[in-house]
């Protein structure tokens, strides 16, 4: 099975890393979940269905989309605050926070069952330091637009007709989904995160870049 792998960059002020994430897991997460399946016999089956959330952001001038439970925005916070503290409270940074969707494969006894991902998202997260309320304004609103575009090529790559798992028997469906929410049916999913300390210098300049071209305006 191929996985398909794919990368977003953005680059943030420190408050917005929080948001800027959310948004864009919560898109992910939005077109990777079902409601939640009813079995009646073995083969047969309704699907609930998923309700959704607009949610304004603080520190962005952006709106997202989101699945409406609580319970699956918990556990992304959680993964984002964690990858939020490894990054420290520095000025310029660099980290990556990626978004894996896998199926399980039964293995015999002894052997654990098998993780096989098929569809992979990386984001790669720039963070500058600003030096002034004038450019965190202009920043919030660069931000917003760079997101909007984010979450339309999301949409575009999801609406490509590639490999998705096919719907599980009763028997099978925690192999394909996590079933562990009351409220919606994601994709087997993990996230991970990894830092690094130092931000490449092209990226910073790029910000700062539309920043100054901004204030020159």
């Amino acid at each position: 099975m191929n996985c398909r792998s794919e990368v977003l960059e953005v680059s943030v002020e420190g408050r917005q890393v929080d948001e800027a994430m959310l948004a864009l897991l919560h898109t992910i997460l939005l077109h990777r979940s079902t409601g939640k399946f009813h079995y009646k016999k073995e083969g047969t089956y309704s699907i609930g269905t998923v309700g959704t959330q607009d949610i304004d952001c603080d520190f962005i001038d952006f709106s997202f989309v989101r699945v409406s439970s609580d319970e699956l925005d918990r556990v992304i916070r959680k993964a984002v605050g964690e990858f939020k503290d490894a990054m420290g409270n520095g000025t310029d940074g660099m980290g990556q926070i990626s978004l894996e969707f896998y199926q399980k494969k039964k293995s015999r006894w002894p052997f654990s069952d098998e993780c096989i991902p098929w569809e992979v998202w990386s984001i790669k997260v720039n963070v500058v330091n600003l030096a002034n309320e004038q450019e965190r304004q202009i920043c919030r609103e660069k931000v917003g637009e760079k997101l909007g575009e984010k979450v339309i090529n999301i949409v575009e790559v999801i609406n490509q007709h590639e490999y998705l798992p096919k719907m599980p028997t009763q028997s099978e469906v925690d192999n394909v989904f996590d079933t562990s929410l009351k409220d919606v049916q994601p994709y087997l999913y993990k996230i991970t995160f990894q830092i690094t300390d130092t931000l490449g210098t092209s990226v910073s300049t790029t910000m700062r870049r539309l920043i100054k071209d901004t204030l020159a305006l």
